[in-house]
């Protein structure tokens, strides 16, 4: 009976080491993959940016004269017309350089009057010597002398009419001071801003100093974006865009491209251009200086097949691709990576997406791809369909497989903490 029991214990304890080895021992990982269909539908791809909302046409309203402001007939906000008066500075410095322009006028115009008259006399002193030399009473000096004076009033009457048109100038000039002391409107819009006050004196010597900042139209605006250089060479005026702002969270405005700016904005060696939105504010719940967050259409395509960008980055572990290497090999060894902007020939052509095959390998399928609106991307093969499974990442327990057994991108040494990205 010892016997038996020393047998039954020993086959009981390798029945126990086998079994352990059969579950627990080293075996091969089994592989399982994320697929998703291929799709087909509409994609749009956008350019984002950030920009300012300004009025379409800004008018800076300010003084040709200087001196203190009598009072202000327009504040912020108010709704003006074109000719309508907005401030007035005070006149009576102007009106008494008017009065003395007008007495300067009629001083002239006296000068002329007699230089006139002397004129007239002088003519006839001339005739008169010019008669009796030929009667040879007076001598041929005396004729000569009048025929001088005759001329010098000639010149004197040149001058008092030149004297009388400098006279109107100056009264003009001074007329039209005093009409700059009236400061109106040249547009039809809404004051944005007011930067004087009553018996604020202003001084216009150099500059013009500004009174008032008027949009000429408010239901009109646009957007002022900077956008990239990577990314401008898609925008063209007409593109639809919409934007955010950040006074009405989740609400939408449409707008269109209305200008692309050609002149470079460089800051810090990152080179922007100015790109116009314009749209329609009708009841100005816009205001200017508003933050925008900006989405220019670039390009759109409807009923394209398209994958998600996963698929495209998506490559087998290398242990998968050594095994079949012997029975099938790979034509390539990924599917290469997106590209935010222009994509080359070459480049399309190295791209590629994976899905498994009837016997359940796996199968490489060059792709070509379109555009992309970040999260899904246009592909075309003719050896891909409607429906066709393709690979986006791997799906395993847990600890079944070593880091070492991902493909790049996967997992690995490099990861921090243990994290691994399963392709998605």
């Amino acid at each position: 009976m010892r016997r038996i029991g020393v047998i039954v214990g020993v086959l009981a304890l390798g029945l126990a080491i086998a079994g352990y080895v059969f579950f627990n021992g080293e075996r091969k990982a089994v592989v399982r993959y994320r697929t998703v269909p291929i799709e087909r539908g509409t994609i749009v791809s956008l350019v984002t940016a950030t920009g300012t909302i300004n009025p379409i046409t800004t008018i800076q309203v300010g003084s040709q004269v200087s001196g203190m402001i009598e009072s202000l007939h327009a504040d912020f906000n108010s709704k003006v017309t074109a000719n309508q008066v907005v401030a007035r500075i005070d006149p009576f410095p102007y009106q008494a350089r008017r009065d003395q322009a007008v007495a300067s006028l009629a001083n002239a115009k006296a000068a002329f009057d007699k230089a006139r008259i002397d004129l007239a006399q002088r003519r006839r002193e001339l005739d008169r010597a010019k008669s009796l030399i030929g009667q040879q009473f007076i001598s041929q000096n005396e004729v000569d002398v009048a025929l001088t004076a005759s001329e010098g009033a000639v010149a004197q009457l040149k001058v008092t009419e030149a004297a009388v048109k400098q006279a109107e100038a100056m009264l003009q000039a001074a007329e039209l001071d005093l009409k700059y002391t009236v400061i109106r409107s040249p547009v039809d819009g809404v004051v944005i801003s007011r930067l004087v006050e009553v018996g604020q004196r202003i001084a216009a010597s150099f500059t013009i100093p500004m009174l008032f900042l008027i949009a000429e139209d408010v239901t009109k605006m646009q957007v002022d974006t900077n956008v990239s250089e990577a990314d401008i060479g898609g925008i063209a005026e007409g593109k639809a865009a919409s934007f955010t702002v950040d006074a009405y969270p989740g609400e939408q405005f449409q707008g269109r491209v209305r200008q692309v700016r050609n002149a470079p904005i460089n800051i810090q060696n990152v080179v922007t251009y100015d790109v116009v939105v314009e749209f329609e504010n009708p009841a100005f719940r816009l205001k200017p200086g508003m933050t925008a967050n900006v989405s220019i259409v670039v390009a759109k395509k409807e009923n394209i097949l398209k994958v998600p960008n996963s698929a495209l980055r998506f490559t087998p572990p290398k242990t998968v691709r050594d095994e079949q290497a012997s029975g099938r090999p790979a034509k390539g060894e990924g599917g290469g990576r997106m590209s935010a902007g222009g994509t080359s020939d070459a480049a399309i052509r190295q791209l590629a997406i994976w899905k498994q095959g009837v016997d359940e390998a796996l199968e490489r399928v060059p792709v070509e791809m379109g555009i992309s609106d970040g999260a899904y991307a246009e592909i075309s093969s003719a050896s891909i369909n409607e429906g066709d499974q393709v690979i986006i990442g791997i799906d395993s327990p847990r600890g079944d497989r070593k880091s070492g057994e991902l493909p790049p991108g996967f997992g690995g040494g490099q990861q921090r903490g243990g994290r691994r990205d399963r392709g998605m």
